[in-house]
C-alpha cells in the first residue's frame, strides 16, 4: 500500500466489476469512486490545479472559485485545504445536500444558486455569477472546467492508457458526457493511438449538449444546460440519451446486489445497456466509466418518492418566489 502525505495522491485506478452477474450485462465497469473526493473529477481537478500553479495565475492568498453541480467541488475542496488555498464552490439547488456538507467540512464557501437562467438554465446563472465574482475582486481564480483543457489531458495522460492496458482488444467504450472532459481525452487517446475502439457518448434526456430541445434534469452530473466548449463531436461515434427514471432503476438494481454507486454512473450503464441491446452483440469486450459511488445519492436516488417529491417542492418553490 502506498504512504502519502497529499490526499490527492491516492487513486484506484485498476478496478473493474464485471456486470455480468450484477446485471446479465456483458459489460465491465471501470470504478473511477475509490480516492478522498469520492469520484473521478479528482483527476481534472488536479490537473488544472497543478497547471495553474505552474503557471503562477495560482498563489499563495488566491481563493478558487469553481462552478460545479457537486464532484468537482469537493475534489477542488479537498486539494483546497491540502494546500492552504481558499475555495469557493458554486452550485444549484439540484446539488445533493451531501455534496455541499462535504465541502464546507472541508473549508469551503458553497453558493447556492436557485433561480435559473431563461437561456443557460442552472448552468448559466452559475457561471454568470462566477464571472461577476472574479470581476469583483482579483483575488478570484477560476479554473474553467468548462473550457480548461487540464480537464480533458488529465484522461488522456491516466483514464485512457489504464483502460487499454488492461483491455488490450476493447471493442466499445461508454463514457458520460457532462462537461466532456473524460470523454474527450479519451476519445482523443484512442484516435491518437489508432485503437479501433468505438466510442459511445452517454447523456441525459434534457441535456443540449448534443442538440435537442432542454428539459428539466433532477440528477447533478451529466448533462448540461450550455453546449460544452470542450466536446468535438468528431471523435465520437455514438450518442445514447437516457432518462432519469432508467438511471434510478439500474442505481437500485445495483445497490441490491450490493454495489451502490452515484447517478453518474447509473446513467452511463443504462445507456450501455442500451446501446448493446440494441445491437445485439455478446461477444464484444465493452467497458463503461463509473465517475462516481452511491453515499451522495442516499437522499435523492436512493429515496422512495424521489424525483416526485422533489419536483413538486421545486414548483412550490418556484412559485413562492414569482409571487
Amino acid at each position: 500500500m502506498p504512504v502519502i502525505s497529499d490526499p490527492s495522491e491516492f487513486n484506484e485506478e485498476q478496478l473493474y466489476v464485471d456486470l455480468r452477474v450484477a446485471l446479465g450485462l456483458p459489460l465491465y465497469l471501470k470504478c473511477e469512486g475509490f480516492n478522498f473526493a469520492g469520484s473521478i473529477k479528482l483527476k481534472a481537478a488536479r490537473e488544472m490545479v497543478e497547471a495553474a500553479e505552474r503557471n503562477g495565475i495560482l498563489r499563495p492568498g488566491s481563493v478558487l472559485v469553481e462552478s460545479s453541480s457537486g464532484n468537482l467541488g469537493v475534489a477542488l475542496s479537498m486539494i483546497a485545504a491540502s494546500r492552504g488555498y481558499g475555495f469557493l464552490c458554486v452550485t444549484d439547488s439540484r446539488c445533493n445536500r451531501a455534496s455541499i456538507r462535504l465541502m464546507e467540512s472541508l473549508g469551503s464557501h458553497v453558493h447556492v444558486i436557485d433561480d435559473p437562467d431563461a437561456d443557460g438554465g442552472f448552468l448559466g446563472a452559475r457561471i454568470d455569477y462566477v464571472r461577476a465574482l472574479c470581476a469583483s475582486d482579483p483575488r478570484y481564480v477560476w479554473l474553467n472546467q468548462y473550457e480548461n483543457p487540464g480537464n480533458w489531458r488529465a484522461h488522456y495522460r491516466t483514464t485512457a492508457p489504464e483502460i487499454a492496458r488492461r483491455f488490450p482488444d476493447l471493442d466499445v467504450l461508454f463514457v458520460g458526457a457532462g462537461t466532456t472532459g473524460t470523454l474527450m481525452g479519451c476519445a482523443r487517446w484512442f484516435w491518437q493511438w489508432r485503437r479501433p475502439v468505438r466510442i459511445v457518448a452517454v447523456d441525459s434526456v434534457g441535456s443540449v449538449t448534443f442538440g435537442g430541445p432542454p428539459g428539466r434534469r433532477m440528477i447533478p452530473g451529466l448533462g448540461t444546460s450550455v453546449p460544452p466548449a470542450l466536446l468535438d463531436v468528431s471523435y465520437i461515434d455514438d450518442v445514447v440519451r437516457v432518462e432519469e427514471p432508467d438511471t434510478v432503476h439500474v442505481c437500485r438494481r445495483l445497490a441490491a446486489r450490493g454495489f451502490m454507486f452515484g447517478g453518474s454512473t447509473g446513467t452511463v450503464v443504462s445507456g450501455a445497456h442500451q446501446w448493446l441491446t440494441e445491437h445485439g452483440r455478446r461477444d464484444l469486450t465493452a467497458v463503461a466509466i463509473a465517475p462516481d459511488l452511491g453515499e451522495r445519492y442516499l437522499d435523492t436516488v436512493y429515496r422512495e418518492g424521489w424525483p416526485t417529491d422533489a419536483i413538486e417542492h421545486e414548483a412550490v418553490g418556484a412559485l413562492a418566489r414569482s409571487a
